[in-house]
Parts: structure tokens; C-alpha cells; sequence
């Protein structure tokens, strides 16, 4: 296979061709699972199963400010539920700004090694604090005392950080992270849940002619068990 190579040159950044696009299985409307969920869960167990892709759980999630101005960033897939896709983040960052004020957020997931790609466009809900606190305690001592230090996406200075972390570590009593100390969960922090409206499912052929399907939501936002219109698209 021919390797993605970025060679620059005078004026312009030239990018050899693409390696060639296979993939085992042929996604139709009629052997889709009923739900998007459902195979979403099915494409990511043969992700994570195969020992191929590398962070299969990494996504880029957009958002934009009322005024339509856009910004995308990579975070981590942590649940899959009933409802929708659950990320994990401080309520303070600009992605929970926006969201918080523009309620709607698109995920796009592209496991390269399989030739394989998920988007997903849909609304935002924040979860409970109960499931918040379950999930950041279940996370390294090192990590909760992190969520604690950094007020994300703020300018710092060198060194503040680490003096923050100090202050952090000093504040409920831990000298050793390894000691499995208590760290409350702050109430500046915790998850975001993208209930999905669509969800297109994309798989690459040697052919360019690539396999989209897309999930249509029928059923009302509220419902957790909705109806789902499926379809090809064109490649």
C-alpha cells in the first residue's frame, strides 16, 4: 500500500495518493441493525476487538457559538447508553460554553485502519451530578486531582499549573497519588451527552464507491426508544 505522504513544495503542499480503501463487510439498509446505537456498538466492538485501531475511542466533536461560529476539537468517547453518545469534560471549557448556550454538537469518529468512519449530528443534554460523580470516581487519583488544577482553557503562566496542582494535593491532604486518597468531584466538571438526530455509517471500497448509510430520527427528541428512518447515500 502506497503511504499518505505531505511533501511540501514552492507554493503549495502536495499530498501523494491515499492508500487503497478495504473493508470486510458491505453495511446495506436491509442487514443495518435497527438502531443506530446498536450499531454503532457493533462497528466499535470490532474496533476495539480487532487490535488494529489505534484509540478507537477518540472523536473530534464540533460546536459553535450562537452566531454560527464553529470550533472542533478531539475528546474521548467514554458511554454509549440508552440515549446517546457521553463525553466527560469542565463545565468552564469552551466547548461547554458553546454547548451550553447552542445546544447542538456533531461527532465525527475515523478508525483509518479499517476503513471505516462514523458521524453523528444531534442535540446536547448535561448529565446528573450522580452520574457525573460515578464516573469521575472512578477515574486515577492523579486525573481527578488534575480536573481540580487546570481551569481549562484559560491562559497560564510556566509553572502555574504545577503550583495549582500543589495547592490541590495540599488541599485534601494527599501527599502520594498512589495512596487512593478521596477527591470530591467539582461541580465545574462532568459530562456531556449527544442524543443523535443522524447518524451516518461509512465504509471505504477499493472502488471510491464508498457504502453510506444514514440513520434518520423519526421518534420525538425525549424518546429513548425512537423510530429511525435508514437510507443509502450517494458516495
Amino acid at each position: 500500500m502506497d503511504k499518505v505522504i505531505a511533501q511540501p513544495a514552492a507554493d503549495k503542499l502536495k499530498v501523494l495518493p491515499h492508500l487503497q480503501y478495504v473493508t470486510k463487510d458491505h453495511l446495506t439498509p436491509s442487514n443495518a441493525a435497527s438502531s443506530p446505537l446498536d450499531q454503532f456498538r457493533s462497528w466499535f466492538k470490532e474496533a476495539v476487538e480487532g487490535d488494529k485501531v489505534q484509540e478507537p475511542e477518540a472523536m473530534t466533536l464540533s460546536t459553535a457559538t450562537p452566531n454560527g461560529i464553529p470550533s472542533a476539537r478531539v475528546v474521548l468517547l467514554k458511554q454509549v447508553d440508552s440515549k446517546g453518545f457521553v463525553f466527560f469534560t469542565n463545565y468552564t471549557s469552551r466547548k461547554s460554553q458553546e454547548l451550553s448556550v447552542n445546544p447542538h454538537a456533531a461527532i465525527a469518529i475515523y478508525w483509518r485502519e479499517i476503513h471505516r468512519s462514523v458521524r453523528v449530528v444531534g442535540r446536547v443534554e448535561k448529565l446528573t451530578p450522580e452520574e457525573n460523580a460515578e464516573y469521575f470516581q472512578s477515574r486515577p487519583v492523579g486525573s481527578r486531582l488534575g480536573a481540580w488544577a487546570s481551569k481549562q482553557s484559560t491562559v497560564i503562566q510556566e509553572g502555574e499549573l504545577d503550583a495549582r496542582l500543589a495547592k490541590v494535593k495540599s488541599k485534601f491532604g494527599i501527599q502520594d497519588e498512589k495512596d487512593g486518597a478521596e477527591v470530591p468531584t467539582p461541580e465545574f466538571w462532568g459530562g456531556w451527552r449527544v442524543i443523535p438526530d443522524e447518524v451516518e455509517f461509512w465504509s471505504g471500497k477499493p472502488s471510491r464507491l464508498h457504502d453510506r448509510i444514514r440513520y434518520l430520527r423519526t421518534g420525538e427528541i425525549s424518546d429513548e426508544h425512537p423510530t429511525w428512518k435508514i437510507e443509502r447515500l450517494s458516495p
